[in-house]
């Protein structure tokens, strides 16, 4: 495990995403769920990308889920990994996987979301290994 921390960009926040951000603030991770069609969707948006309703609500996930693919960047002053993580709502979202070996991440490896700081902006989430 690198003893260098990575720092974190602020994230760009507009009205639309902005709950998303106020829930990480709070420790939970959210996500948008269409109450015409029942679909959750992940990067939220006010507009279902399934049936293009706008009746669209933020729920709150279990912050679970598995790697579907990562990356390992090495070619950078602070190493880390990039990836897709599945969640158990079903949605995948990418993120980066921290607090772990870089060497021992795997494809189907089970994780837990944990929110880390960024520079002047709200926490944003990443996971690591459940």
């Amino acid at each position: 495990m690198s003893t260098v921390e990575r720092k974190y960009p602020a994230p760009a926040v507009n009205p639309e995403i902005k709950p998303f951000f106020d829930a990480a603030a709070e420790g939970k991770l959210a996500l948008k769920k269409c109450a015409a069609c029942g679909q959750i969707h992940h990067y939220p948006r006010a507009i279902c990308p399934f049936c293009g309703s706008e009746r669209t609500e933020w729920i709150s996930a279990s912050g679970r889920g598995t790697i579907y693919s990562f990356s390992v960047m090495r070619r950078v002053p602070v190493p880390y990994a990039i990836a897709y993580v599945t969640l158990e709502e079903g949605v995948t979202m990418m993120t980066n996987i921290v607090d772990c070996s870089l060497d021992a991440i795997r494809i189907g490896q089970r994780v837990k979301v944990v929110f880390k700081p960024t520079d002047g902006g709200p926490p944003v989430p990443m996971f690591g290994p459940a």
